[in-house]
């Protein structure tokens, strides 16, 4: 606690340019020690100009002797006396040559008077006007002498003149009166007797050309609405009614402006019929409110919004945005996908007999060899290729290459076992669908009017003899049977699928057996069509082979398993779940809660670019004929499917985690365990691993609210609160808005669970499902984003050339090498991280984004439990009890240790959904 105190007292304004958390921190009491910093997270080094400042009385925290000297004491008759302002402000790596223009234009428009204005506002009322005290107005010095300064952050200096009777800043007002905006990082105010006071901004400045009116920053300290000085009230509630916006008009990518739309944005009828893609959103088809951007409509349907297409960029609030250095990650990656899809597409005009991969060499290749030569190009195809292509290749062969997945590099041959399909199950890209089967035969939920018998054809003598020398009944009793079941979410849909060009599927439920050892063993699957004469055989249950014929029957099946699971997993568990899900959220939490809201504070690190990616996501990724129809089988239908699982299974009470495993029979609740809970598959590595996390994130959830919530009361009449969480559910879930499995939100543990929840979504959550896709789908025979063909019977014409070549009609039942280069380039830009992730346990300003010393204190503990967490996620990777982690050839499961360097590492928890 002391420590977190002295933080808060700091200057960061020393005679020495850095500042960390092993200096000398001086208080306002005029102690100075030395402390060793006891946190496993140390304080981020913050660079701050060489301000020539003389040694003065520790009650000023470093402030000139000229200043002290101005600022009267209590006894003395009010007067005025000047404090200075330290203003943090950072450039762009890389700017075109317009904005280099302005930016001189500005250096000098600055010396003529058009400045950057800034002024105090106290958190005390005037008497005489009603409103905050106001100090004088400031400009930033020497804007014109620093203007060429290369540097990454440029730091100003700024002096305002305050009576002696003003009173504490709790807000401070921006003007620009340049002409480019500029992304001001922080101001750190010097010269209060209480001691240096901190105004986190992170946000970009308009020029007052553009945006009339001034920019309002608060303060670190936190404030529940009812607790708001009486000076900062008004600036507080019009501050809100900015970012809600004046209404329904088309927005600027300047605007802060967080508004809600159904997703109308899909489709591009003005490009054809075949383009045109229902509106998600609504009584018809319900789903999750996403950003409103205002755009008009299409000008073939009213309903539908024209369409923005890349390089275009789409609306998000202008904080949202990418900021620069994970822009040019996102752009690098981007450029890859384009580089690693381009030459495919020339060769496939070329070459158009070439289109198939024909042999596991052909895949291999696409890891060993340059993009030109993994395409088997002859010399005198290279040279009709544009002159640009051929340059790129001969100067970019390593940005051309494939990464080989992290599945295959310690065996080549994992994905085919079924052991290893098992276990990816329990530790792959998707862990989130196996569930406890607890009768057997399983039984369809859907009407059987309409898709035909609920009853599964799976028998007992299926399975009897994969038990183990287990009745069905003793496996069901003993929990050990499982299943992944995607009968129900498939079938509805599997007519249109079947019907489009190149796309085969089936709807599958896959049987498993927990064996001794704790490994999952694949004992059936069924494969079901849709039920269209009372006389046809829809379904179809195959088993582990006995024989060459049946070996590759079954590696068929598991595939059509893999490329059902590839589709659930992208459009329900990542997308819907944890970025469609979220949005609403986070809309209203900016729309509803002031930056100074405790709870705001708390979620805000984990909001960070959700909006922009989601926005890209609608671009380039989910929209019609965009790379998620292209790459998985469902095409068009995809985020029908989506909005299907939407409807009928979302519930966000059972989104936690502990509910998520008590809801698939994974666990039952157990008071006498660590996290109530008990396990029924003890090595579940996601499981295990994110039940540490849990528990870290409810305990330092549960101690900030408290802090702020000590009663019930507290939280019913916290109307900003209250506002956000109706908001989120009646606007931004609407369409689900009157289910009863909603949270209420009346007591602190409501609050902490709903709070939980949200944070554990956008972290832990969103990182096991999103950055193994490469490293487990970069190898495309291990999860076929789709299929191509159906597994023939005996009575098929197709049948006699599968006996003749297995492999060759297997090979062919994969995507074709354009779709596998199309989805390997996409997952693989979706499984980096960028240099400027912040991972849990990690924020901006670590030290200073609240001026609550006991809630500093309290992150720093749990950053520390965070980096405990991690190494017990190593020390069980190298158990070699823990089958599903550790063993020849076996990925150890680190998507849910907590850090990770930039790139594709297969580990990492983000705070946020950032990608």
């Amino acid at each position: 606690m002391v420590l977190a105190k002295e933080m808060m007292g700091c200057s960061l304004i020393e005679r020495s340019s850095l500042v960390s958390s092993s200096k000398v921190f001086r208080t306002c009491s005029g102690d100075a020690r030395q402390k060793q910093n006891r946190f496993l997270l140390p304080v981020k080094p913050v660079w701050v100009p060489s301000v020539q400042l003389r040694k003065v009385s520790p009650v000023m925290a470093a402030v000139s002797e000229d200043l002290m000297k101005s600022a009267p004491s209590q006894k003395e008759k009010a007067v005025k006396f000047k404090v200075r302002a330290a203003v943090t402000i950072r450039n762009k790596n890389k700017e075109d040559f317009k904005e280099t223009l302005v930016k001189h234009f500005d250096a000098f428009t600055d010396m003529l008077g058009r400045n950057v204005v800034l002024e105090l506002i106290s958190n005390e009322q005037d008497p005489k006007t009603n409103g905050p005290k106001r100090s004088s107005e400031a400009v930033l010095k020497d804007w014109s002498k620093k203007a060429n300064i290369k540097a990454e952050r440029v730091y100003y200096t700024a002096e305002f003149t305050v009576d002696s009777s003003f009173g504490i800043p709790g807000a401070i007002t921006v003007t620009n009166k340049h002409q480019q905006e500029f992304f001001l990082e922080s101001i750190t105010i010097e010269g209060f007797a209480c001691g240096p006071l901190h105004f986190p901004c992170n946000s970009w400045v308009q020029s007052s050309r553009n945006h009339s009116g001034k920019r309002v920053f608060f303060s670190n300290q936190p404030y529940l609405p009812d607790q708001t000085p009486r000076g900062l009230r008004a600036l507080r509630e019009n501050e809100l009614k900015d970012l809600r916006g004046n209404g329904r008009v088309v927005r600027k990518l300047s605007d802060r402006v967080y508004d809600f739309d159904v997703y109308n944005d899909l489709g591009n009828p003005d490009r054809g019929v075949d383009f045109a893609r229902p509106t998600l959103g609504g009584d018809k088809i319900p789903y999750p409110r996403r950003c409103h951007t205002g755009r008009l409509p299409s000008e073939t349907d009213m309903q539908a919004e024209s369409r923005v297409e890349k390089p275009l960029p789409v609306y998000v609030p202008r904080d949202e945005q990418f900021e620069e250095s994970k822009q040019n990650t996102f752009s690098a990656s981007r450029l890859r996908a384009v580089l690693h899809n381009l030459l495919p597409q020339l060769k496939a005009s070329i070459s158009a007999h070439n289109r198939d991969i024909n042999s596991f060499g052909d895949i291999d290749d696409l890891y060993k060899e340059g993009l030109l030569l993994k395409l088997g190009l002859q010399q005198e195809a290279v040279k009709k290729l544009p002159k640009m292509v051929t340059k790129l290749q001969e100067s970019s062969e390593g940005l051309l290459k494939y990464e080989t997945p992290k599945v295959v590099s310690k065996d080549k041959f994992a994905w085919l076992r079924d052991d290893e399909f098992g276990r990816q199950a329990l530790a792959g890209v998707n862990p989130v669908n196996i569930e406890r089967l607890t009768s057997f035969p399983p039984v369809s939920k859907l009407d059987p009017e309409i898709y035909g018998p609920q009853e599964s054809a799976l028998k007992e003598e299926h399975i009897v003899g994969q038990l183990h020398g287990m009745t069905v009944q003793q496996a069901l009793d003993e929990n050990k049977l499982f299943m992944v079941d995607y009968h129900d979410i498939y079938l509805p849909f599997l007519d249109r699928i079947n019907a489009l060009d190149g796309r085969k599927s089936y709807a599958t439920r896959t049987i498993f057996f927990l064996t001794p050892t704790g490994s999952l063993k694949p004992i059936a699957i069924e494969l079901s069509l849709p039920h269209t004469t009372p006389q046809s055989r829809a379904k179809r249950v195959v088993t582990p082979p006995v024989d060459a014929t049946a070996n590759w029957i079954w590696q068929l099946a598991k595939s059509h398993v893999c490329s059902n699971d590839a589709g659930v997993h992208q459009l329900v568990n990542h997308w819907l779940r944890t970025h469609a899900c979220m949005e609403p959220f986070i809309l209203a939490a900016h729309r509803q809660m002031s930056a100074m809201h405790p709870i705001f504070k708390l979620l805000d690190p984990h909001m960070r670019y959700t909006l922009e990616i989601n926005a890209l996501a609608r671009q380039n990724l989910i929209n019609a004929d965009g790379v998620i129809e292209n790459c998985f089988t469902p095409g068009r239908y995809c985020m029908e499917i989506s909005a299907a699982a939407y409807r009928s299974s979302w519930r966000f009470d059972q989104e936690n985690l502990p509910a998520d495993l008590i809801r698939r029979g994974i666990a039952v609740p157990d008071p006498t365990q660590p996290h109530g809970l008990k396990l029924l598959i003890e090595d579940y590595p996601y499981a295990v691993d994110g039940l540490l996390i849990w528990n870290a994130l409810e305990n330092w959830v549960r101690t900030y609210v408290n802090h702020y919530y000590p009663n019930s009361s507290l939280i019913c009449s916290d109307r900003e609160l209250q506002n956000w969480y109706h908001e989120s559910v009646h606007v931004g879930h609407a369409d689900l808005s009157n289910e009863s499995w909603w949270p209420s939100l009346k007591t602190p543990d409501d609050l902490v669970s709903i709070l939980t929840t949200l944070i554990w979504l956008a972290s832990a959550q969103h990182a096991a499902l999103n950055f193994g896709q490469y490293p487990y789908g970069g190898y495309v025979p291990n999860r076929p984003p789709l299929m191509r063909r159906l597994i023939p019977e005996e009575n098929d014409p197709e049948y006699t050339n599968f006996l003749a070549d297995p492999q060759k009609y297997f090979l062919l039942a994969l995507p074709s090498l354009l779709q596998a280069t199309k989805f390997m380039a996409v997952v693989d830009t979706l499984s980096t991280h960028s240099p400027d992730e912040e991972y849990l346990g990690e924020r901006q300003h670590p030290s200073i984004w609240s001026a609550d010393a006991e809630i500093i204190e309290a992150f720093y503990e749990f950053s520390a439990e965070i980096r405990r967490i991690e190494k017990e996620i190593e020390k069980r990777n190298a158990n070699p009890n823990l089958k599903n982690r550790c063993g020849a050839g076996v990925l150890p499961y680190e998507l849910l240790a907590p850090s990770s360097g930039p790139g594709v590492t297969c580990r990492g928890v983000p705070n946020s959904v950032s990608i």
